[in-house]
């Protein structure tokens, strides 16, 4: 219920920008790619800024005069980027936490995402400095302030109040080339645990966003503010509210209370994954007679939670999957990758290389045979978190759900039509709206053949795949009125 008018506002970005283009689903890989457009503009600012107090301005506003303006794309695309990499990343972390993603699995990513946000606001602030003008001398002097409040002691006042050294601006240089290599590591490690994680968007995505940017800087070029005075206090800024928020916060309130609810803030949202929370369903196991150790489920799963070790019952060389609980979100997309889940496996206990403890695949295998007996001749397999085929208004449906519909072995269709159903319909969650990231994907190309083990040549009118999320249920019904048994 919580998060029905969040599916709401993504289906409304599905049907503006299309599902693959939908911004509010790779928030996390936009961020990516505003990092490395950061990083690609910052660099090339660093190679014409004089990096000297005296001189940095100066080398600053000669950008003005680049042709075919130029300058004023650079430092657009780089300011407007750091706006822009604030707000993407307050989207996902928000977005995160409404969907209740930081417990379990989600640990490792929640607590890599967190420590960002403090480092990403203080690389964007360092970044002012090395303009140095009136803004830029507001914005140093605030820090200071902030932190003489944290330390008890106003050395780092008196370094501003007897003006800026040479030696002080190169430690405003270190900070701001410093800070994002740790910013780049940090991101490194935020991924680290996922498998194909997406570190950048749709192309269409990707060139929207960075022609929006260039947009910006043509129409709004960012301008210096007047060279920096350590004497005498500016009256008068254009504050970038997204990136200095926290400067009017702590001049309206004080550096100390500024300091308290940030620290609150932080703590809060790194404690969140330890709260109580209901009992995870048991993490996937593997058999060792029935695994060939071909390391399908390594490359197939989700949160990087499947390794391979020597395998304990056959000759030298010959590898075993194991699994890591804590990081395993039991959605079964392995089960579907491993080459002995099939049906048509001539055991009466059917037992696969990896499985479910909770729900086997020897359980859907006799739910499929005894639907099909009580003469159900249209099948459909579906995701518990996506559109409730239970709700479906066909006598003749015989609805088997599944924890994700990437748990789904392609053979399971085929096996269907072979035991008497007249067609299959497989139902997973929209493009990026899986709650175990792959889902939807791993179906769909399994089930046209670009992914092992594949489905497969069948009728093109036996068979069918729609992505369809929790309150589509209409679609799921159109579906299948317009492919009648």
């Amino acid at each position: 219920m919580q998060q029905r008018w969040l599916t709401a506002l993504d289906h409304r970005f599905d049907a503006a920008f299309g599902a693959p283009a939908n911004p509010l689903k790779q928030l996390g890989a936009l961020g990516f790619l505003l990092l490395w457009l950061l990083a690609i503009s910052g660099i090339v600012l660093y190679v014409l800024l004089d990096t000297s107090a005296a001189g940095a301005l100066r080398s600053i506003e000669r950008l003005q005069d680049a042709p075919w303006r130029s300058g004023d794309a650079l430092r657009g695309l780089h300011r407007y980027g750091a706006d822009a990499f604030v707000v993407v990343m307050f989207a996902h972390l928000l977005r995160e936490l409404w969907l209740g993603r930081f417990r379990a699995w989600h640990r490792h990513a929640w607590w890599t995402g967190v420590v960002l946000v403090p480092l990403a606001l203080a690389c964007a602030i360092g970044g002012f400095w090395l303009n140095w003008d009136r803004l830029g001398q507001y914005s140093a002097i605030a820090t200071a302030e902030w932190l003489d409040a944290l330390l008890g002691t106003p050395v780092a006042r008196n370094f501003l109040a007897g003006g800026v050294s040479d030696r002080l601006f190169s430690l405003f240089v270190f900070v701001h080339l410093g800070l994002p290599l740790l910013l780049v590591f940090g991101a490194w490690a935020h991924v680290q645990r996922l498998g194909h994680p997406a570190v950048f968007p749709r192309r269409v995505l990707a060139l929207g966003t960075t022609l929006t940017l260039l947009a910006l800087a043509f129409a709004w070029p960012v301008r210096s503010q007047g060279p920096a005075d350590v004497g005498t206090v500016p009256q008068q800024l254009a504050l970038d509210w997204l990136l200095l928020f926290l400067h009017p916060l702590a001049d309206r309130f004080s550096n100390e209370a500024t300091w308290a609810v940030s620290a609150l803030l932080l703590g809060g949202l790194l404690v969140l994954p330890l709260w109580p929370a209901r009992a995870r369903p048991a993490a996937a196991q593997v058999h060792p007679r029935e695994c060939s150790g071909c390391g399908r489920c390594v490359g197939d799963c989700p949160y990087g939670a499947i390794s391979l070790v020597p395998h304990p019952l056959r000759r030298t060389g010959v590898m075993l999957p194991q699994v890591r609980a804590a990081q395993c979100a039991s959605c079964g997309l392995c089960v579907a990758s491993c080459p002995s889940s099939t049906p048509f496996r001539k055991t009466a206990q059917l037992a696969t290389g990896i499985d479910l403890p909770q729900f086997p695949l020897a359980q859907l295998r006799e739910q499929l045979r005894r639907g099909l007996a009580a003469g159900k001749r249209r099948v459909v397999f579906g995701c518990e978190r996506g559109a409730r085929i239970a709700q479906l208004q066909d006598p003749q449906v015989l609805a088997l759900t599944l924890p994700c519909a990437g748990m789904l072995p392609p053979s399971f269709v085929d096996y269907a039509l072979r035991e008497g159903a007249r067609t299959v319909l497989v139902a997973g969650c929209r493009e990026g709206g899986c709650d175990f990231r792959l889902g939807p994907r791993w179906t769909a190309e399994r089930l046209v053949g670009e992914r092992e083990p594949h489905l497969r040549t069948l009728p093109a009118e036996s068979w069918q795949w729609i992505e369809a999320d929790a309150g589509e249920e209409p679609r799921l019904n159109a579906a299948l009125q317009e492919n009648p048994p």
